[in-house]
């Protein structure tokens, strides 16, 4: 959560000043600031929305109630989009709900995967590949290119959990 990926064309002229000059400044310049939202997302906790539910709760010594409580009581910052496009890493999660991401991956996520791994939640905004514990569901749609901007979360918002029954 702190690389810079800078593409660079080899063929230009400069280039070895250029990275001197990058390296100089390095950790010189100000932080860069956000604007920030807030933004709560509806999630179903649990049932064939969430099915690592139980197993977080018990890697966490903690009842599957418990777990819902705590997540959905957190305030989390986007720390950043990656992975695939509009997938926000949301850091503020409560320690005690951190779970390793799980030994076989699955092949495919449903959209709107809310999931644990490590010590952040975050949420699976397509269909795709993915390793965390998943705990929930929300039906926003998190990512549309036809949007502008294309994601619903923006690095400095903050969210909020809400959690609603299965009729929500």
């Amino acid at each position: 959560m702190n690389n810079l990926t800078v593409e660079l064309d080899p063929a230009a002229p400069d280039l070895e000043n250029l990275l001197e000059t990058l390296t100089a400044q390095w950790g010189k310049s100000s932080a860069v600031s956000f604007p920030s939202r807030k933004i709560e997302i509806a999630v179903h906790y649990g049932g064939a929305d969430g099915c690592d539910l139980d197993d977080v709760a018990r890697q966490t010594d903690l009842a599957p109630e418990e777990v819902v409580r705590l997540h959905s009581a957190g305030e989390y910052t986007v720390y950043f989009l990656g992975f695939v496009p509009g997938f926000a890493y949301l850091g503020g999660m409560d320690r005690r709900l951190a779970t390793p991401r799980r030994k076989e991956p699955r092949s495919a996520v449903p959209a709107g995967s809310v999931g644990i791994g490590g010590e952040q939640t975050g949420i699976y905004p397509s269909v795709s590949p993915g390793g965390w514990q998943l705990i929930g569901r929300t039906s926003l749609q998190l990512f549309d290119p036809a949007r502008d901007p294309p994601s619903l979360l923006l690095p400095g918002d903050t969210v909020r959990f809400v959690s609603v029954g299965a009729a929500q």
